[in-house]
Parts: structure tokens; sequence; C-alpha cells
């Protein structure tokens, strides 16, 4: 007998729901795919009409509804905040407090009365999770370990911005906590509005500028700013900090203590922005091995589980494969607060007295399917689409699109690629991609500036056949979410030349490196994603493809969008992208179009100009 619940987060960023039955995911996906505003915080209504038209059922059928988090403890904490930053802050007070007192401070009541105006039938009881226990469900619950300690780290939740726990059978127990306003997530954030990217969804930018620096302000950010203890907990000078006043992070002391103002959003990124990036990362790693062993020791267990934002930090979750602490680490793909829908989901389901019956599978699997859990389109849909709109296409069978594919890649073309559900999570994993070939010296520069629309310094990721990961990077366990950075393996490393051996700064970028120099990170570092046949059966196909006409199972892998928007839903918005962009073939289900035989494409205005730059 089926037991859904619907889980869902709202209100602040990347709001989503999921939908389960007992540990069974059925569907999962975040607003700003159907809207197309990026991080949308709003109630998460077309991501919700999804979910149950994907299970065929309406809110009849659903047993509960489970939200992400507290709001009436959160919204004490906002009170608790701005009274002990008086008379400071009260601007960003004003301007905040009317939503806090229109809908979030009672968001299951809000949330209850939007899923009554979707008029899909009678609505369950709405229950609040904590947000913490959110995250470290989202990261237990569908892992494929019986038992493991669990490490939950983002900026902040009700209270808590860090937290152990100890995840055995059905049971998520708590160990240790952290609290506001003291936060790794917070830190991070604060660098990362410094040095002029955007808070929330920048902090993957200035992960990737750390390597071009040297981490020479590390010393001062741990004599100033955080006191990190031996056990990873810390407290922050909050006299550095604006966050707590209004809605900036740093203020003069910061500009201070750096040796001037910060970096203005679009500005020129000089050596400082490179080493403060690296200083940041340096510590926020040490800081996160630190949390990891004071898990093992609080639970004893030989497994890390890891969720919540400062979670998608794929380099500090590498140094942890790296130190070979635990025997296994396993990260939440969407780790971030669209993670906390679908553990909510989760919580609420093991307190009915679910089962996590992935686990007698007996494979090793986790029960996150690829994190391929939101819309699909077949092709009858997609030919209904290129037929109305009279677009030209080849149709090919599985094996003649792959290998078809494999060809155009190897002659250096572009490939946006869109197949089967779309990911859950910020990561494209072989669903909604634009695919490269790694070979191609320029290859990264052009798909960033010609084809992504953003700066030149961003690192791709490579996508790897799982079977071969290892003669490629030094690889210590499957990554098949992107999240676990690795080094290039030696096999595959090139003489530095010495007439580059000095290069600086973003001059960096012109030193080959390696045999697969598209996704070879300055530092000869990778962020790798291992390819199965049973998560992405098209994709491992085409790799597979690949292989064959190159000898080569690597494609660089970057998300279906260009910078500012969302990543692709549809067969519509991903032929829009494709048109607007350098892209030279789409790969569309079973269809293949080539640029140069489509009609000639017009829009009204420049379309970059319609968009929200990150």
């Amino acid at each position: 007998m089926s037991d859904l619940i619907l889980g869902i987060s709202a209100y602040f960023h990347d709001s989503a729901a999921a939908l389960t039955d007992g540990d069974t995911i059925l569907a999962a996906a975040q607003e700003e795919r159907f809207t197309r505003r990026r991080h949308d915080a709003a109630f998460p209504a077309e991501a919700v009409r999804f979910c149950l038209r994907e299970a065929g059922v309406t809110l009849a059928d659903v047993s509960a509804v489970a939200y992400y988090e507290d709001p009436a403890l959160k919204f004490r904490r906002v009170l608790a905040t701005y009274a002990g930053a008086a008379p400071f802050g009260f601007g960003s007070f004003r301007a905040t407090l009317p939503g806090w007192l229109r809908h979030k401070r009672r968001a299951d009541r809000t949330v209850r009365a939007e899923l009554a105006a979707l008029d899909l039938g009678p609505v369950p009881g709405v229950r609040c999770r904590r947000h913490h226990e959110s995250h470290a469900a989202s990261a237990f619950f569908p892992s494929p370990y019986e038992s493991a300690a669990v490490l939950c780290v983002d900026g902040v939740g009700e209270w808590t911005t860090t937290s152990i726990w100890h995840g055995r059978g059905e049971r998520l127990e708590p160990r240790a906590e952290l609290r506001f306003p003291h936060s790794l997530g917070m830190l991070y954030s604060a660098f990362t509005y410094f040095c002029g990217f955007k808070v929330d969804s920048g902090e993957y930018k200035l992960m990737g500028l750390a390597p071009y620096g040297t981490p020479r302000y590390a010393d001062l950010i741990r004599d100033r700013l955080i006191d990190l203890k031996p056990d990873g907990s810390f407290r922050l000078d909050m006299r550095y900090f604006e966050y707590l006043r209004g809605r900036v992070m740093t203020g003069r002391g910061f500009d201070k203590l750096f040796g001037g103002p910060r970096r203005l959003p679009e500005g020129p990124l000089t050596e400082r922005e490179f080493d403060l990036a690296a200083s940041v990362q340096a510590v926020t790693e040490e800081a996160m091995s630190r949390l990891a062993r004071t898990a093992r020791r609080l639970t004893g267990e030989t497994r890390l589980c890891l969720a919540g934002g400062v979670a998608l930090n794929c380099v500090a979750n590498g140094r942890l494969v790296r130190e070979e602490l635990f025997d296994g680490v396993w990260v939440q793909p969407a780790a971030g607060d669209a993670g906390g829908a679908l553990g909510a989901a989760l919580a609420a389901a093991m307190d009915r007295g679910a089962e996590r019956t992935h686990l007698a599978r007996g494979d090793g699997r986790d029960a996150m399917r690829g994190a391929l859990l939101g819309p699909a389109y077949g092709d009858g849909e997609i030919q209904e689409y290129l037929d109305g709109a009279g677009i030209p296409y080849t149709r090919l069978d599985q094996g003649a699109l792959a290998e078809r594919a494999a060809k155009e890649l190897a002659r250096g073309k572009v490939v946006g690629w869109f197949q089967d559900r779309m990911e859950f999570g910020p990561r494209a994993l072989g669903a909604r991609s634009i695919l490269g070939d790694p070979r191609q010296p320029d290859m990264q520069s052009a798909m960033n500036l010609k084809i992504k629309f953003r700066e030149s310094f961003r690192p791709f990721a490579p996508a790897v056949l799982d079977s071969e990961a290892g003669d490629w990077f030094r690889l210590r366990q499957e990554s098949p979410y992107m999240l676990v950075v690795a080094e290039v393996a030696d096999a595959q490393r090139l003489p530095v030349d010495t007439a580059t051996a000095d290069a600086r700064g973003l001059d960096l970028l012109k030193v080959a490196r390696s045999t697969i120099p598209a996704v070879t990170h300055i530092d000869m570092s990778a962020r790798v994603q291992s390819v199965s046949e049973h998560a992405n059966p098209a994709f491992h196909r085409l790799l597979t493809a690949f292989r064959s006409e190159t000898g080569c199972p690597v494609l660089v892998n970057t998300s279906f969008n260009v910078r500012g928007e969302p990543i692709v839903r549809s067969p519509q918005e991903a032929y829009t992208c494709f048109m607007r962009t350098g892209i030279d073939v789409l790969v569309l289900g079973g269809f293949l179009l080539a640029k140069e035989e489509q009609p000639t494409w017009t829009e009204d205005g420049d379309w970059r100009d319609k968009i929200q730059l990150d």
C-alpha cells in the first residue's frame, strides 16, 4: 500500500518539491526550472504539479506534506538577531519584516493555502521539520550505507549552522551542533561577496578561482576572523561581519583587514581576489576535515554522508576522500535547500514506519536513481514540437545516435545533449548537458565565452566511464554526482613548458597540463563525474562511442544553460539555447539537429539583456 509524502522547500532560495513512497523517490524538481527564474524562492507550485503528475496522483492520494524547516523558530532567530544588533540594521529589518508577517512566519499555513489554491484535491496535514534534520535525512536515508556519520554544514537554518548526526537504519540521532551567527557557510559567503560575486550563487565561482592564487591570507583569517578549534568547532569574530545588521556581508573592518574595499561585480579580477579565494578555501577545507574527524569520533562510523550548502564544495569533499579517514563518502546531489524538500519527505516517511528498501538489493547503490528525478519528454512529444515548429532534424536509433554524436564531438563540435529525466540538484549529469572534446586545448575558453557567456577562468568538469575513471583520475571512490574533486592521473599529465612555468593569474589558462586540458584545472585537479550504465544508459552509451572513436572515455560536461539562466527543462528551452549560442549540434531524445541546417533565428532585442547575471 502506498504512503505518499510530499516534501516542500520554499520562501528563501531554491524552492523545490519532492514526492516519495516509503523510501522510493518518485519525483523531485526545483521551481526555477519551470518559472525560468534562477534560484526561485516562491512556493513551488509547478514543481508540485509535476511531482503529482509524474506519479499519476492528486493531493487526495498524498498521506502527508512535510515542510523542510520550522518557520516559527526561524522567525524567533530573525527577531533575536535584529534585536541584538539594534539600533543598527533597522532599515533591513523594516524591509524584511512584512514578508515574515505576511507568509513566512507561519509557512505551514501558507503552504497549505498554496496547495489548496492548486485545486488538485483535499490538502493533507502539513508538518514542519527542522532545517538541519531535513539536510541530514536527505544525506543519510538515500545513501547506500546501513549506518553512517552525517555532517551538515550550511549558512543557517533556524539556529543551527553545523550539525553532526548518527544515522542507523531508519533513524537519525543528533550528536552535536554549532549555532548562528557562527557559520562556515556565512564565512565563505562573506568572501564571495567581498570578491564581487553574488551570495548564495557565486560561491562556486570563488571555489573555481582559488587555484589561481596562493593562501597568503589564511593565517590572517585564522587569527582575526575564525577561532577554529582542533575538533572543528569555531567562533567568528563578528566585528568584521555585517550580516547581523543588514543585507551586506562585510564592511569597513573587512576592507581594512584586506587592504581596500571589495571588488565590484563584473570588475577586473586581481591577485588579491585570487589569493583571498585560495585562503578561505584552505581554511574551509581545514574546518571540514576537523569536523569530519569529530563526526567519526562521536559516532564510531567508517562511512560519512554530507549535505548542506557547504557540501557542494567539491574541493573540500575531495580532500575528505583523499584523507581516507572514512571508507566511503556520499554527498547528497541536491545538497542545498532544494534537497531539503526531499529530506523532509524522507524524514516524515521514516517516522511513519517506512523501511530503507533500496539497501535490500545488496548492490551498494543509493536510492537517488542517478538524481534523474525531473521531467522527461518522449520522442513522440519531441517530434510533435519539432514538426510543429518546422525544425529540420535527423532521427536515429540509440546506437547510431551515440556514434554520430561521438563523431561530431571528435571533430571539435560542441553538442547539446537532452535525454531522459531532468537532474535534481545544481549539476548537469548527462541529461541536460552541453558536451565537448576535453582533448581540445581551446575548448574551455571557447565554451565559456561563446556558449556559456561567463568568465574565462571557470573550470569545466569531466564525465568519464566509471570502469576507466582510475586510468584518467586519482579517484579513490566513485563520483556519480560530480561532487568530488580529484587530481588528473600521472599517465595523463604533460611536462610543464619552461616558457610558461612562471605564468600567473589568468595566464595560467594558456598552459597545457594534461592530455585532457579542457577539464584540467590549473592545479591539476578536476571535478569528476563517473558515469555508470545503470544510472544513465544513454550518456554511458555516448561516452563508450566517443572512446571507440578517439580512445578517450572522457567528455567535457557542463550544464545546458547560459549564465544567469536555470538549466533547460523542455525541448523548446533546449532549442532556444541551442540557437542563441555557439552550440553546433543538438541531440533531443532520438533526434539530431545540426546548426547549419536550421532556419534563421531571430529574437526581439538582445536576450542577454533580459537575464540576471549571477
